[in-house]
C-alpha cells in the first residue's frame, strides 16, 4: 500500500552550496533533485515537498567545452520575426545568477508546480547572503560520489 504524505506533514530544510568551480550543468540536477525533493522517501510528484537551496558564489561557475561562448538561449515574443537569442557569455555579464536558474528551471515540471519550486532557490553572488538565520546544511560538491549527502 502506498503512504502518502498530507500537507501538513510536510517539512523544508535548507541546504547551502558553494558553487566555485562548479559545473553549471551538474550543479543544476543537484539542486533540482533537491528542490523537487527527489532526495527525502516521501518524494510524491504532485506535491512541493522540495527543501530551499541557497547558493553562493555564482560568479565563479564554470562551463565545460564551449558552450560559454557558442551555446544559445531562445526566446520568443510573440510577434511575427520576434526571435531572441542570447549566448551565456552575455547573460553572464547581466545577471550571472540567470545563467543557473534557467538550466534549473528546464529541469524542473512545467505548470505552477514547476513555478512554485523554483522560488526555493536562492542565488547570490559572493559569500554573503540573507538566510544565515536558517540553519543551513551544507552541501559539499566534492563529495557527491557519497550517497548520504543528504543525511545527518
Amino acid at each position: 500500500m502506498t503512504k502518502f504524505v498530507k500537507k501538513d506533514q510536510l517539512s523544508s530544510s535548507w541546504y547551502e552550496i558553494d558553487a566555485k568551480n562548479a559545473v553549471v550543468g551538474r550543479l543544476a540536477t543537484i539542486i533540482s533533485k533537491i528542490i523537487r525533493g527527489k532526495n527525502k522517501t516521501t518524494f510524491t510528484p504532485h506535491m512541493d515537498d522540495g527543501d530551499f537551496v541557497v547558493v553562493k558564489n555564482i560568479e565563479q561557475i564554470k562551463f565545460t567545452g564551449k558552450k560559454f561562448h557558442e551555446k544559445k538561449y531562445y526566446k520568443h515574443t510573440g510577434h511575427p520575426g520576434g526571435i531572441k537569442e542570447t549566448t551565456p557569455e552575455k547573460l553572464f555579464e547581466k545577471k550571472p545568477e540567470e545563467v543557473l536558474k534557467r538550466a534549473v528551471k528546464r529541469m524542473l515540471p512545467g505548470g505552477v508546480l514547476g513555478k512554485k519550486q523554483l522560488t526555493k532557490l536562492k542565488i547570490y553572488t559572493g559569500n554573503n547572503h540573507p538566510h544565515s538565520a536558517q540553519k543551513l546544511k551544507s552541501i559539499e560538491l566534492q563529495k557527491l560520489n557519497n550517497k548520504n549527502i543528504f543525511r545527518k
